[in-house]
């Protein structure tokens, strides 16, 4: 394991968001999934494609996800659902070797906390390549279904592996999913990389750093092995 430099060496804990940070939000991944889940509200609601377009939105702003209004409003099985609208190719996301190596020379622990599921995320780990690198994959449904930036999910990943959230770093591409990471005492980096859909700052108090790439970000904080 390599050193990195002294402004993050009180890091023994690194979390990672998936979708638009482990690979460039210019794939247009989750565009594929956006589409999924306009038709499946279609398919729900017999409605036209711009009232499923109003729905999805309105239940995203509203309730952090899609799923989480559509669940709370129209009775919606998480499960058949994520698998439904995950079902997409990966062929649009390459493997990373800057990024691999960069995470197997980072010391510490690092995991995934993402707002997908579980399946979906292990297939995209895979197509990344480096599904090996990670302790553990907290999915929406290890954060019993509260998405980010609900502050519940944090907690319970923290509470399980007896993170300290004070020596613990957050990578994430929406800024407001760092806001409950920052209250719990996390060193908060924001990617920066388009794919937000908020209007936010990085002088906002919450983002300690921003980046624009995890590969790059983590080539410059490594330092060279002795």
């Amino acid at each position: 394991m390599a050193a990195v430099v002294p402004e993050y060496r009180h890091i023994s804990d690194w979390i990672f968001d998936l979708d638009n940070c482990l690979y460039p939000a210019s794939t247009g991944l989750f565009d594929l999934i956006d589409e999924r889940m306009g038709a499946y509200i279609q398919r729900l609601l017999d409605c036209d494609a711009v009232e499923a377009r109003r729905v999805q939105k309105s239940h995203f702003h509203e309730h952090g996800t899609t799923l989480a209004g559509l669940m709370k409003n129209h009775g919606v099985d998480p499960h058949e659902f994520l698998a439904d609208v995950h079902a997409i190719p990966l062929d649009r996301v390459q493997p990373d070797e800057r990024l691999s190596t960069g995470l197997a020379r980072l010391p510490g622990r690092k995991f995934v906390f993402t707002n997908g599921d579980a399946p979906y995320a292990r297939r995209v780990l895979e197509a990344i390549g480096v599904g090996d690198h990670f302790e553990h994959l907290h999915d929406i449904h290890a954060a019993d279904l509260r998405p980010k930036p609900d502050r519940h999910g944090y907690e319970l990943l923290c509470a399980q592996f007896d993170i300290d959230p004070r020596k613990a770093a957050m990578v994430e591409d929406m800024a407001q999913n760092l806001e409950p990471a920052k209250a719990l005492g996390m060193t908060t980096v924001w990617v920066d990389n388009g794919s937000e859909r908020g209007n936010y700052r990085a002088d906002q108090g919450f983002i300690d750093h921003r980046i624009a790439d995890v590969g790059e970000w983590l080539e410059s904080i490594l330092e060279d092995d002795e």
